[in-house]
């Protein structure tokens, strides 16, 4: 890629030469594009002379396009840039290493190890030894005594594995995460004229002076000047926090800027700044350059996974970073927060994070306590043992050898700890989830946020979309009511009134956008490709039905001569396309849903084509002998008309005054068959206690007809088929607020919702999170696909877009995205969430049995003998062992049928089960009673010499590797054990599907004789005979037998027994989550825990940092860019403001720019907005 500054300001002389071949230079344009509305047309029409002529100045043909010649391409492209905006750069991999580092056991660990390394080298003369309360040592302890720093360099050498492998995992997990972001970079096409064809074109792919086509429901991808529109409304919120829509046109205000929503309308723009120069860019720059600043200061902040990555994911919601728009969403909601500051319901996150992080810091402030008594009662029986029992006096030279013994104690206590505490849970929950996320991709989910994945496991309702979800969308014409006669087929077009044909091949070819079009198939003998709106495309089909040609209709009224338009939006519900009639006055076709537009028209064509009354009395048989009927069998009814003005001109801004008078033309009825798979796929989710509620704009006969031909309604069911209209009427109160106990009596019931508009739909989802009816909070799905299903989408747990039929802004408001808008693959997405909950279950389940054995071992031992039984670097070999190896066994376990088979958890469910405590307890039982068995009896069973009471550098026993070799194996068949939590039986059930677990299995055990046969002093290991392994083995397979006994026992039987892991309590969340949009439970709880405290005076640095800026530079240089939103918890002094407003580099005189916000501010939440 050529360097972004160079595009910025070209020096060098070539660059000059090249842009003198255009009429205009990059700086020409950025400045161009910073004017809006009187103030640009004023530059453009007096400095430009007009945007006819600044398209000729481009090279470019404002109706043909470019030519698309790739040498041309290539010098835009070199004259004003690409159209990306290049990613930040990740961490390197050494980075990473020092990020891993920070691990405070791990610290504690390292000086340990250097200490115990520095005095290793230390050694009294013989006598002293003696007076030191040490055996004299005899010539072959001397080679055993100089190997005493072998301990310290091994634990070193262990904490650098350790790091590595962090370092290694959070390296593949940054690198996964660019991967997906490339992903939906790729995903996402823009249409663009080149040659005089409509292409669609990769985003980054956008040159300038390309002419872009732009429609409703557009992400713009570049800067551009308005060639012709209709009815444009543009969302600026984007970029300027004001969530009013802008109207565009050629006489007011033709600026079109990148990362803005177009929220109505359509229209065709010449591109004029891409990439970093483009407004979005633009801001970019400014960002990066202030990350930098602020980059050094992060780095003292907790350690993330890929905390860059993350935060454009989440703070932008991780559009394509080409054109992300900056803090798209957060603009509108702040601008609402601040008119009005209602107390709402937050929208929690990853629950499973939460339970997580609650239950590491209830382990982990066991284990510290555990690690500080094992280090106390060690010293003071060594103090009181040496001098208060044997009385010998403290020496002076003996201080390194008493340290030496200290440091020993300090690291047994250290070790206990690392065992302890379970650093293998977030890694287990990152590669459960990044492994589910690739696995998804072929299920045809796209996860934009890790988290929803595993929300989905949890969902208790899903409210999908009808068209395209449910039903192929594959729209065909099956019906017509033409001039008074109901055809049950298409008719040919000879029975039909010339002037009837004519005027139906009119209004269905000039009144759609011009974007929709029907292409021969692909493959021989297959069907038509249908481009565009899929109703749009089944009108156009029956046009070629009738044997006419749209297209040729088409070219005789470009879209240059519509007069006016007023575009298909969710209000409206219809679409109506003006244009002059040659003999003078106008005609207006309207297409839009049968019972709004027949409601509109007053007169209706009979058989010979002549415009006859039509009363309401005519209406209501018109519904009741065509509409219904056709809906009762699942099709769409569209009504076509249109209307004269024949004297002077209407007001065309009066919509209400021009669509009324209508002549009804036809009611078309349009089929969409449902889906083959879905039937199948909601009996699924039925079985799996997931309730599916379809949400759609059809007709409320339509919706009721393909519910039943779905299953989500079975004939004689007790449910509720309600219109948006009867909803809102009975959850509505006089004053038309919704109430939550109204809308209770409700939703329990309502299965289909007809005729709903976008808010309707948010209605119903925030109703059903918010409700309290039933034991468990609901956790809803929501699919969408349109623009204004943004907000439904960001409400819903889990919101779906949809990736060919959706919108840019829906697939930017979502958590997943449905790259084959399909039914089932929501079905898929619940199975491996529920996967993820299960792996992370199974990988506690075997953890957790670790670490209550090895922390009871250690601290017994270490209390009866003065010495772990298992020493500091085989505690760090079964740590990697339970933690990196296990967490890649178990959390890779692929997701079968049989989790569709129970209900939800839901999200007070504890993450530790009663079984799984079973489990956990009858394992550690079996365990500690054979460990201590071999350690205080062993010697006398394998008849070898006792490893008990060794003095300080003595060599590795026999006795004791034998007890470190049993206690992994068992873990190691513990582990096989841990593949089923609900009290299975068959442990060994679809093994084989998961290679990486049997490898995991297969490789530890090989590490292990590696180990115990060639280990050596580093691993306090001897070589061990045949038949002592033999016995080693035994005794693990032991393992797989204990685990049928134990679950034969009845869990119902061990009332005793606690559940662990729970969510954290309604109560405790309102208190904490004040001032809070998303309550991040995993945050929260490190926040009660006060872990890494220091967070607190790092935020404080950068606020004053933040405050010193805003005050000393008048020339703003950077916006501040903040850390994740969970990184603000520790700021409290925030006024009700919660915007940073930051005026542009460059504004124009008559730019509005609000100043500056006063310092204090500045702690806030939000997002910044930039005018």
């Amino acid at each position: 890629m050529t360097n972004t500054t160079e595009h910025a300001l070209p020096a060098n002389s070539t660059a000059e030469s090249r842009e003198k071949e255009f009429g205009l230079t990059v700086m020409e344009l950025r400045k161009l594009m910073e004017l809006r509305s009187t103030d640009a047309l004023i530059q453009i029409n007096d400095h430009h002379g007009g945007v006819m002529n600044l398209c000729s100045k481009l090279r470019t043909n404002p109706v043909e396009g470019l030519s698309g010649n790739p040498a041309d391409l290539e010098k835009r492209r070199q004259v004003f840039g690409h159209n990306l905006i290049p990613p930040k750069k990740p961490k390197t991999f050494l980075e990473l290493v020092w990020e891993a580092l920070q691990d405070v056991t791990l610290i504690i660990l390292e000086i340990a190890a250097i200490i115990s390394l520095v005095l290793s080298f230390y050694r009294p003369h013989g006598e002293e030894n003696e007076q030191c309360g040490l055996p004299i040592n005899s010539p072959e302890d001397e080679g055993e005594a100089e190997a005493g720093w072998i301990e310290g360099a091994a634990i070193l050498f262990s904490v650098i594995i350790v790091v590595l492998v962090t370092a290694f995992n959070d390296w593949s997990k940054e690198k996964q995460f660019r991967g997906l972001q490339n992903r939906i970079e790729k995903e996402q096409k823009f249409s663009v004229i080149r040659n005089g064809h409509i292409i669609q074109l990769p985003v980054a792919e956008i040159v300038v002076g390309d002419i872009a086509q732009i429609k409703y429901g557009d992400l713009l991808p570049a800067d551009g000047i308005l060639i012709q529109g209709n009815d444009l409304k543009i969302d600026e919120s984007s970029l300027t926090g004001e969530s009013d829509h802008v109207k565009k046109s050629l006489e007011r205000d033709p600026m079109l800027l990148s990362g803005t929503h177009v929220m109505e309308g359509s229209g065709r723009m010449v591109v004029t700044a891409v990439g970093v120069n483009s407004q979005t860019g633009i801001i970019f720059t400014l960002l990066g350059a202030s990350e930098e600043e602020e980059e050094e200061k992060k780095k003292k902040g907790k350690k993330q996974g890929v905390p860059e990555n993350r935060n454009k994911a989440k703070a932008q919601d991780g559009v394509a970073l080409e054109i992300q728009p900056l803090n798209s969403q957060e603009g509108i909601d702040n601008e609402e927060k601040e008119k009005k500051v209602v107390k709402l319901p937050k929208k929690e996150k990853s629950v499973l994070q939460g339970k997580l992080t609650r239950l590491a810091v209830q382990i982990g402030k066991a284990g510290l306590i555990m690690s500080a008594v094992t280090v106390l009662i060690l010293i003071l029986y060594f103090v009181i043992d040496n001098f208060v029992i044997q009385r010998k006096p403290w020496l002076a030279e003996c201080t390194p050898i008493y340290i030496q013994y200290f440091v020993k104690f300090f690291i047994i206590g250290i070790t206990v700890l690392v065992v302890a505490v379970p650093e293998g849970l977030p890694l287990a929950v990152t590669i459960s989830l990044a492994y589910s996320v690739k696995k998804m991709m072929k299920d045809n989910n796209l996860v934009r946020h890790l988290d929803a994945c595993e929300t989905m496991g949890n969902a208790t309702a899903i409210c999908s979309d009808k068209t395209g979800t449910l039903t192929m969308n594959r729209m065909t014409v099956v019906q017509a009511y033409i001039g008074n006669t109901h055809y049950r087929q298409v008719p040919s077009p000879d029975v039909l009134a010339p002037k009837v044909l004519d005027l139906l091949v009119n209004g269905i070819s000039i009144n759609s956008a011009y974007t929709s079009k029907i292409l021969p198939p692909e493959k021989e003998g297959g069907l038509p490709r249908q481009v565009g709106n899929k109703t749009e495309c089944s009108l156009l089909g029956f046009v070629i039905d009738l044997k006419q040609d749209y297209q040729a209709v088409r070219s005789e009224v470009p879209e240059e001569k519509f007069y006016k338009v007023y575009t298909f939006n969710s209000a409206r519900k219809s679409m109506s396309t003006v244009i002059q009639k040659p003999g003078g006055g106008y005609r207006m076709y309207s297409k839009g849903a049968s019972e709004i537009i027949l409601r509109k028209c007053n007169r209706i064509l009979d058989k010979n084509g002549e415009a006859v009354p039509f009363k309401s009395t005519d209406r209501d048989e018109v519904v009741h002998t065509v509409i219904e009927p056709m809906a009762s069998e699942g099709l769409r009814t569209i009504c076509l008309a249109y209307r004269d003005f024949n004297d002077v001109e209407p007001p065309w801004d009066h919509e209400n005054e021009i669509l009324t008078e209508l002549t009804c033309i036809a009611v078309v009825g349009i089929e969409d068959p449902v889906r083959p798979e879905v039937p199948d796929a909601i009996s699924k989710c039925r079985r799996a206690g997931i309730t599916v509620r379809m949400v759609t704009g059809d007709n409320v006969n339509t919706a009721r007809a393909i519910a039943t031909k779905c299953g989500i309604i079975s004939p004689g069911d007790d449910f509720l088929c309600l219109e948006g209209k009867e909803f809102n009427r009975l959850i509505r109160n006089e004053k038309g607020e919704v109430e939550q106990e109204k809308l209770d009596k409700i939703w329990p019931k309502l299965r289909v919702l007809a005729r709903s508009s976008p808010t309707d739909k948010h209605t119903l989802v925030k109703g059903i999170i918010d409700s309290t009816v039933g034991e468990q909070r609901q956790v809803v799905a929501v699919t969408g696909d349109g623009t204004n299903d943004g907000p439904a989408l960001k409400k819903a747990d889990v919101g779906f877009a949809m990736g060919i039929a959706g919108t840019d802004v829906a697939k930017e408001a979502s958590d997943i995205i449905l790259t084959d808008d399909n039914f089932t693959s929501i079905v898929k997405a619940v199975m491996w969430g529920r996967n993820v909950y299960d792996s992370i279950s199974k990988f506690l389940q075997f953890q957790l049995t670790v670490n209550v054995v090895a922390v009871i071992v250690a601290f017994t031992g270490a209390c009866i003998t003065q010495d772990s039984p298992l020493k500091a670097v085989q505690m760090l070999w079964v740590n990697l062992i339970m933690d990196t190896f296990a967490s890649l066994a178990l959390a890779t376990e692929p997701p079968t049928d049989s989790l569709l088979k129970r209900r939800p958890y839901g999200r007070n469910k504890p993450l530790i089960s009663r079984t799984m405590m079973k489990n956990i307890l009858g394992h550690a039982v079996y365990q500690l009673t054979i460990i201590f068995f071999l350690v205080f009896a062993g010697e006398k069973f394998f008849d070898i010499d006792s490893g008990r009471n060794a003095p300080l550098h003595s060599p590795p026993s026999q006795h004791y590797t034998i007890v470190f070799n049993t206690f992994v194996l068992m873990q190691l068949f513990n582990e096989i054990n841990s593949r089923k939590i609900h009290g299975e039986r068959n442990v060994f059930g679809g093994i084989f599907r998961n290679l990486i677990f049997c490898s995991v299995v297969l490789g530890t055990f090989i590490s292990q004789i590696i180990i115990v046969e060639f280990g050596g002093k580093p691993f306090s290991c001897t070589k061990l005979s045949l038949s002592q392994w033999f016995w080693c083995l035994f005794i693990g397979i032991g393992e797989l037998l204990w685990g049928q006994v134990i679950s034969t026992i009845p869990t119902q039987s061990l009332k005793f027994l606690k559940e662990a892991g729970h969510g954290t309590a309604k109560e405790e969340i309102t208190r904490d989550a004040e001032g809070l949009d998303e309550i991040d439970h995993a945050e929260m709880e490190l926040r009660r825990g006060q872990i890494l405290w220091f967070r607190g005076l790092n935020r404080i640095q950068t606020q004053i940092d933040v405050i010193n800026t805003f005050q000393t530079g008048a020339n703003f240089k950077g916006v501040i860019k903040r850390p994740t939103m969970g990184q603000h918890l520790d700021v409290k002094h925030v006024p009700s403001s919660s915007h940073v407003t930051v005026p542009p580099v460059k504004s124009s005189p008559n730019t509005s720019v609000p100043d500056a916000v006063p310092s204090p501010t500045l702690g806030n939440q939000s997002g910044q907005s930039i005018p």
